[in-house]
């Protein structure tokens, strides 16, 4: 009798040690260090993303194989390296060039300054770097600012409208000083997780353009336009024009009249009327040069029919695998889209009416609302569809003028550019296409109550973002906190002059654009195309400003003779009457050769790790919509939103619930086990 009743001891002892291991494990595991695959932890929002500082981001590589990745980088082939962020190290780690047109005129140059996709999880199946999957380093060509992507982002934070994360980073290649980058976090699981939570959605990169041809979708960049066959005698590029003073001047790849009689555009979609409005001559009309673009009905969001196959272009980018249905049902809602129909049922309006207010500031042709309708990120759920920030490098009017004509200079052409972008009309803010062939923006502005809607969120964005003067302070934080790391950059591609000079036209633009935005608002200046064209003097007058400062075609570094690194250290196209040009640091180095590589006993040695959760968000501060922290004396946020997820894993996740769920099985097991051996 007493061996039964210590084996019924036994065994409920066994089950209450058990359930209390579940119960640790359930609501400690992840403090403990014990992660799991699909783990919510997305705590690099508050460490590498944190843009208060400028992180260290060392990059330690085979000499073989870096020389291999700058031989090769057009093939955009991985490497393994061991990548160190802020003193933290991860093994086993995926680098390689990514870009599009970029990537080509960098591989074409003497630079070697290429942008960087690196996957943590390639080689290592669940490595992250405190929960983020994906990481890109931006090498900001194209933007003598070094802000306009940053500045991008952090205003559609501020609106609350979905966008990855981003910071600066001193990039070190075997920790010699590579060049100062924006780390961007890549739209991916983690995006996801953070932005929608664990039920996101179908997430999509309509594109169809495949000029450079990334390996990857979600790497949207400038043209080639080098590999683009002349226009014929006639077209656009060849017109002459007259400028303000009434002298003739030959036009570059835009009309440079600020309302003038634009050249011919070709219609992008059968059966649609040819673009009229003024500012269709504004910029050059890609739909007229062969680059590869098919007509991309698909990536408008122009439904043509219910055949899977039209809209091959979307399918393509698919971030994440997609059924059949999910096919089918994006089909059914883009159809209704252009139908007009079930409006507030397929697209999330207030959404998509924030990205577009953002959008639309920055004057961004490089886009949705241009005329190779891509570097977007389309996300679709139950049905519903909005869009996901991407690519403002050429943000800011970059892709007119300078950003696609081979460079404007601050003459009357320009100055008149730069009138007609500072007051590009809100209502019909597009470039060489039409509002009906951007369907989802043009049917939610023909409704009189979206448009009211929009309108309302403009005036909350310009009064809370810029009359505060949030967007002075974030400008004059952000280059207080880089400057000193431009001056070094080794392979900038620009001079700290012409930094110096394109953040200051920054800055003017972001006044300026303002105020002209602040005019169509009340009435005091036409928000249509066709409005300025019948008022030009209701415009206000930027003839001062000279966009091509904030950085033209492939950015100042790209027109020199710039060894990568540069040993010049000298602008050889800057202005005349520019005084001394700051040398900067040159690691020793060819291209094609890595910098030295550290010696095992200085290599910083820290734990290789997968990351565990830091800190609870709510520590650190208000979160807007995607996750940027807000400063303390932000004001008039028309849209504060928390995280659908903590940065920490969950206290009771899936897993830790299975084993809390055994644990209590086999307590019960082990009690009618007990019970029965006693009879």
């Amino acid at each position: 009798m007493a061996d039964h009743k210590n084996i019924e001891r036994i065994c409920i002892i066994i089950g209450i040690i058990t359930l209390m291991f579940g119960l640790v494990f359930a609501y400690f595991g992840e403090s403990l260090g014990i992660t799991v695959s699909g783990s919510t932890d997305l705590s690099y929002a508050t460490t590498l993303f944190d843009d208060s500082m400028v992180h260290t981001i060392d990059i330690e590589i085979a000499e073989s194989d870096w020389n291999n990745l700058q031989e090769n980088a057009a093939d955009e082939e991985y490497q393994l390296c061991t990548i160190t962020v802020d003193g933290e190290t991860l093994d086993n780690v995926a680098i390689r060039p990514k870009g599009n047109s970029s990537l080509t005129s960098v591989v074409s140059s003497d630079s070697e300054r290429y942008s960087f996709k690196i996957d943590f999880d390639k080689y290592s199946d669940g490595l992250t770097y405190h929960g983020l999957d994906k990481l890109n380093l931006n090498n900001i060509i194209s933007d003598n600012t070094y802000l306009k992507e940053y500045l991008s982002y952090d205003m559609m934070a501020y609106m609350g409208v979905a966008a990855p994360l981003a910071s600066f980073a001193k990039v070190s290649v075997n920790g010699e000083y590579f060049g100062l980058y924006l780390a961007v976090e890549g739209v991916e699981e983690a995006f996801a997780q953070r932005n929608y939570g664990s039920d996101y959605g179908n997430i999509y990169k309509p594109d169809s353009m495949q000029i450079g041809g990334d390996k990857e979708m979600g790497d949207g960049e400038k043209p080639d336009m080098s590999q683009m066959p002349e226009r014929p005698q006639g077209t656009a590029d060849s017109q002459t024009t007259t400028d303000q003073n009434g002298a003739s001047q030959t036009a570059d790849g835009f009309q440079p009249q600020n309302i003038g009689t634009p050249p011919e555009m070709n219609s992008e979609t059968t059966g649609q009327p040819d673009q009229t409005a003024a500012n269709a001559g504004q910029f050059p009309d890609i739909g007229q040069m062969g680059m590869g673009v098919n007509s991309g009905n698909d990536v408008a969001l122009i439904y043509s029919d219910d055949e899977l196959s039209s809209y091959e272009n979307i399918w393509e980018g698919a971030v994440f695998d997609v059924t059949t249905s999910d096919k089918e049902r994006l089909i059914d809602s883009i159809k209704q889209l252009n139908a007009g129909e079930n409006l507030e049922t397929v697209v999330d309006v207030e959404a998509v009416l924030k990205y577009f207010v953002v959008h639309n500031f920055v004057d961004n042709f490089d886009s949705y609302t241009g005329s190779m309708k891509h570097n977007y990120y389309l996300r679709e759920d139950q049905g519903q569809l909005s869009m996901i920030a991407w690519d403002y490098n050429l943000a800011f009017s970059n892709f007119s003028g300078g950003g696609m004509g081979g460079g404007t200079t601050t003459t009357a052409t320009s100055t008149d550019e730069a009138t007609t972008l500072v007051n590009n009309p809100i209502d019909t803010p597009v470039s060489g296409t039409t509002m009906d062939e951007r369907p989802l923006l043009g049917v939610l502005l023909s409704n009189e109550a979206y448009l009211e809607q929009y309108h309302q969120y403009f005036q909350e964005f310009i009064s809370g973002y810029f009359e505060s003067g949030q967007c002075t302070e974030t400008i004059d934080q952000a280059t207080a906190l880089i400057s000193d790391y431009v001056k070094d950059d080794p392979t900038a591609f620009c001079t700290y002059e012409e930094y110096q000079a394109g953040v200051a036209v920054l800055e003017q633009f972001c006044t300026l654009r303002a105020e002209s935005i602040s005019g169509q608002l009340d009435g005091t200046i036409p928000a249509t195309t066709e409005g300025q064209a019948a008022q030009p003097t209701a415009l206000l007058d930027a003839s001062n400003l000279d966009i091509a400062a904030m950085g033209s075609g492939m950015g100042g570094g790209m027109d020199r003779e710039m060894a990568a690194p540069n040993s010049q250290g000298t602008d050889q196209t800057a202005n005349a009457d520019a005084t001394s040009v700051q040398s900067v640091a040159t690691p020793q180095s060819a291209k094609g050769q890595p910098p030295n590589r550290p010696d095992a006993d200085t290599t910083t040695a820290a734990t290789n790790t997968q990351s565990t959760a830091e800190s609870d968000l709510a520590a650190g501060g208000n979160q807007t919509g995607n996750g940027q922290i807000e400063s303390e004396n932000t004001t008039n946020q028309p849209d504060e939103r928390t995280w659908p997820n903590d940065t920490t894993a969950s206290a009771m996740d899936l897993p830790s619930l299975i084993l809390l769920g055994g644990s209590c099985l086999v307590l019960l097991l082990g009690i009618l086990v007990a019970k029965r051996y006693k009879r």
